[in-house]
C-alpha cells in the first residue's frame, strides 16, 4: 500500500496527526494540509491517489473545495473522503451529491477509515483484487468466500455473499432495487425485483443471529443502504 499517497486536510492538528499515523501504520503515504489553498498548492505539485477532507475549514470550506475539484477537468477523477461532524442525512447527501465519494462521520475508528480508504481506492480501480474487505468486525473474504463477524463465520449463499460484497464496498449509499439487480445479479439476467427484497431479509435475518440485522437498512420509497451507523 506504500505506493498510495492520501492528501489529509485537516485543520486540527491532533486530528490531522492522528489521522497520518493511522496512514502511515497501515502502509500509505500520507501528505498533510492545514487548509483548502494548502491542500491545492499540494495538487499542483504531487497528485495524490486519494484526498481525506475535513467538511469544516478555516477559508474555503471544505465542501465547497471538494465542488470546485469535482468541476476541474484535472482532479474530476480524484477520489474524496468527506470527514465531518455533521451526521444529518441532508448533510450526508449534499456531500455525496457534489461529487464525494464518501462519507465518514466523527468520530470513527482507525479499522473503519482505513476500510473506507480502502474500499474507495478498489472502486477507483486503484486497487485490484483486494482478498479481504473489513468494516468494523465483518470481514468478507473474497478468496475463501467466507463473510465473518469477529470469529464467528456467517452462513451465507452464493448470492448473499454478492450482495454484502457490494454492500461493503459501497457503504452509506442507497441504492433501488433495479440498482442492486444490475451490480449483484447482472444485467443479462431477468429476476424480479421482489427477488431482491427476499435476500435482504435473508441476509437480514442471517446477521440479527448477531444483533446486526440494521446494519441493512430500509430507505423508505427508494430502496436500500447498509451502513455501520443507524
Amino acid at each position: 500500500m506504500s505506493s498510495f499517497k492520501i492528501l489529509v486536510v485537516e485543520d486540527e492538528d491532533a486530528i490531522r496527526g492522528m489521522l497520518m499515523m493511522v496512514l502511515e501504520q497501515a502502509g500509505f503515504t500520507p501528505i498533510a494540509a492545514a487548509d483548502a489553498e494548502e491542500a491545492q498548492r499540494v495538487l499542483d505539485d504531487n497528485l495524490p491517489d486519494l484526498i481525506l477532507l475535513d467538511w469544516m475549514l478555516p477559508g474555503i470550506s471544505g465542501v465547497e473545495w471538494a465542488r470546485r475539484l469535482k468541476k476541474d477537468q484535472t482532479y474530476r477523477e480524484l477520489p474524496i473522503i468527506l470527514l465531518t461532524a455533521r451526521g444529518e442525512e441532508e448533510d450526508k447527501v449534499k456531500g455525496l451529491e457534489i461529487g464525494a465519494d464518501d462519507y465518514m462521520t466523527k468520530p470513527f475508528s482507525p479499522k473503519e477509515l482505513i476500510a473506507r480508504v480502502r474500499a474507495v481506492l478498489r472502486r477507483s480501480g486503484k486497487i485490484q483484487g483486494a482478498a479481504q474487505i473489513e468494516l468494523g468486525d465483518l470481514v468478507l473474504d473474497t478468496e475463501q468466500h467466507r463473510l465473518s463477524i469477529g470469529d464467528k463465520q456467517l452462513d451465507v449463499s452464493p448470492t448473499e455473499f454478492r450482495l454484502m460484497q457490494f454492500f461493503m464496498t459501497h457503504p452509506d449509499k442507497v441504492y433501488n432495487r433495479t440498482q442492486l439487480l444490475d451490480q449483484v445479479w447482472g444485467r443479462s439476467v431477468y429476476i424480479e425485483e421482489r427477488t431482491v427484497d427476499v435476500h435482504i431479509r435473508r441476509l437480514r435475518k442471517i446477521l440479527g443471529e448477531y444483533g446486526r440485522e440494521d446494519l441493512v437498512q430500509t430507505v423508505r420509497g427508494f430502496g436500500y443502504r447498509f451502513s455501520l451507523t443507524s
